[in-house]
Parts: C-alpha cells; sequence; structure tokens
C-alpha cells in the first residue's frame, strides 16, 4: 500500500444514548468513509492500522448521559483499548512498523493525536492479541489490584467474582503463585471447569445455580475470606461482606452487575467494614501506569514457563465488534473478548 494513499476506513458507529442492556443495534457498521494514510503536515500524531480491539466492560458506561466515564458522542466512532501498528508517524517516539496498544477507534485505521500516551510493545515472542489482554489494560488492573491494593500474603483465602474474565483469571493465577487458597465464581459449568481444570483455581462454583450466595460463600470458605478482588457488585458484595475475615481487603475493580441498572442496587452489610475493620478500596488502573514496566517484568516470565496461562475469546472481523460487545453483560464470552481487525 503506498504511503499517502486513501483507503476505506470501516468503522464501527455509536449511535445514540441508551439505558439498560446494550444492543447490537446501539451500533452500527459505517463503510463510505476514507483515511489518507499520511499524518497531517507539522502534526505530531501517529495514524496507526489496528489489529486488535478489546470489549470490556467498562465500555457499558461511555453509552449513557450521564457518566461516571467520558461518554461516547452519538455518530462517532466508538473508542478502547487495542493494539496497533504504527503506519506514519509525526511522533519523534515512534516509527512506521512499530507496534503499540493504548485507546484507539473501531475503525481500521486511527489517527492517535496524543501519542504520548501509547505503550510501545517491546516483546513480540508472545500473542500479539496479549497485549489487549494479559499484557495490557487488564493486565495491569489485575497486577495493581492485587499486589498493591489487596497486599496477599502466603496462605491467605482469596475469593474473585466474574472469575474467568480478563481480568479475574489472571488475579486467581496471581493468587495460586503466591501460594493463596483461592475459589471464583462465574456463570456457566464450562467456566467452572476452566477455573479448575486449565487456571489452577482451588475451587468455583455457577452463582447463577446458588439461591443463597451467604451460604455458598460459607461453604467455600468455612473459615471466611481474607482478600475478595471485586467485579460484579450487588448481591455478590452484599454476601462476601457478611464473610470477610476480620482486616479483609476487598479491591473493587469493576461491578458488571450494576451497569445495565437503571437503578443501583444497594447495599445492607456494610456495618460488617466496622466490625471486621475491612478495607475497601477501589482504584483506576491509570494511576499505575508508572509499574507498567514492573509489572512486565513479572508476568513475562509466567506466560513464557506457561506458569500463567490466558484464555481468550476471539471473534474475527469489524462486523462482529457490536455482538462481541452486548455478549460481555450475558457473559457470553469465554475468557477474554477480542475482536481481530486485521493480523498485521
Amino acid at each position: 500500500m503506498a504511503e499517502g494513499e486513501e483507503v476505506r476506513n470501516k468503522q464501527v458507529i455509536f449511535r445514540d444514548y441508551i439505558t439498560g442492556f446494550p444492543k447490537e443495534s446501539d451500533m452500527y457498521l459505517r463503510t463510505d468513509k476514507s483515511i489518507r494514510l499520511k499524518v497531517p503536515e507539522d502534526s505530531n500524531a501517529v495514524l496507526v492500522k489496528n489489529l486488535y480491539l478489546s470489549c470490556d466492560p467498562y465500555m457499558r458506561l461511555q453509552m449513557q448521559k450521564p457518566s461516571a466515564l467520558p461518554p461516547y458522542t452519538p455518530g462517532s466512532v466508538i473508542t478502547g483499548y487495542g493494539v496497533a501498528k504504527v503506519v506514519d508517524s509525526g511522533h519523534p517516539k515512534f516509527k512506521k512498523g512499530d507496534l503499540v496498544w493504548w485507546k484507539t477507534g473501531w475503525e481500521e485505521y486511527s489517527l492517535i493525536t496524543t501519542p504520548e500516551s501509547l505503550f510501545k510493545i517491546e516483546h513480540t515472542d508472545v500473542p500479539l492479541s496479549y497485549y489487549a489482554g494479559i499484557l495490557g489494560m487488564p493486565g495491569l488492573s489485575a497486577y495493581a489490584g492485587f499486589y498493591e491494593i489487596c497486599s496477599p500474603k502466603k496462605g491467605d483465602y482469596v475469593f474473585i467474582s466474574a472469575a474467568s474474565g480478563a481480568v479475574g483469571q489472571i488475579v486467581g493465577q496471581f493468587a495460586k503463585l503466591m501460594g493463596c487458597y483461592v475459589v471464583g465464581s462465574v456463570g456457566s459449568k464450562e467456566k467452572v471447569d476452566l477455573l479448575k481444570n486449565k487456571l489452577g483455581f482451588d475451587d468455583a462454583f455457577n452463582y447463577k445455580e446458588e439461591h443463597d450466595l451467604d451460604a455458598a460463600l460459607k461453604r467455600y470458605f468455612p473459615e471466611g475470606i481474607d482478600i475478595y478482588f471485586e467485579n460484579v457488585g450487588g448481591k455478590m458484595l452484599d454476601a462476601v461482606l457478611l464473610n470477610m475475615r476480620d482486616h479483609g481487603r476487598i479491591s473493587v475493580c469493576g461491578m458488571i452487575s450494576q451497569y445495565t441498572r437503571d437503578e443501583p442496587e444497594g447495599i445492607k452489610n456494610l456495618f460488617s467494614i466496622l466490625i471486621k475493620r475491612i478495607r475497601m478500596e477501589g482504584f483506576a488502573n491509570s494511576e499505575y501506569y508508572h509499574l507498567y514496566p514492573k509489572f512486565l517484568d513479572l508476568i513475562l516470565p509466567y506466560i513464557r514457563e506457561q506458569k500463567i496461562v490466558y484464555t481468550e475469546d476471539i471473534v474475527e472481523g469489524l462486523e462482529a465488534a457490536p455482538s462481541a460487545l452486548v455478549g460481555l453483560y450475558s457473559g457470553r464470552n469465554f475468557g477474554k473478548q477480542i475482536v481481530v481487525v486485521a493480523r498485521e
């Protein structure tokens, strides 16, 4: 493809603000746009070809207004984390052919006007798609949320909700490598099997089959929970609070059960935080970017030695992106949900 050539740029467009569960029809594919494969004159922008896009639960929050996160603009391209290859660069830090990950558009090509935020990919002996998952935002979230917030130690009793998802599956394996006892909750028998047979969890349960979450947690943690890695919120969080041990730690990474509700669920058992001296803390992975090199130093050897494995659910083509994103909120994905735009 010639430098500066104008090419078609297929895009996924956000239709309008929503309530409740997102639908595929809340997004649409646009095929009539084109882009010049050249950064504008005197610009420090970076033009990239998108390879892999990450579907993440937080994106639902950007589909509503008001929102806890900057909302999408109706009629504009959906944005999210992704892996891309530099086509042209006006920035001294990046050159044509570099591989990068960070926020990009759900389109074939994106002009990144704030390239200072891009992470350059230096290690290519692992699957590139990993930089949309275990080596990208979800991996750093697992690292910061577990090690920095939870202060884990050998022998801790660890519970993880949404444990087969992009973040939960990593946290569980970090905890096992530390010598913790680890149980995860998921939404199907197949995911229970994944946790126990492939990811090395000590145990797992399907929350959809448990009519009493408090009783379920007492069954798996008769001595209580030291660390809860929170991805779900709502009734699960309420039940966990009753089962935390004194001085337990709760790392709040997400609350996917609440993202599609018009009214958030109330929590009844907050008194447990006082009585048991529980520390519960939310976090934003953006506050931990400075730890990314340290995170890579820890996790890359684990991946290479197969001490940590990662499950991905990969779909092909931008056309499949709306369905893939919507599937997150019913638990249809099996592992980290990724959309392949191009394989270089």
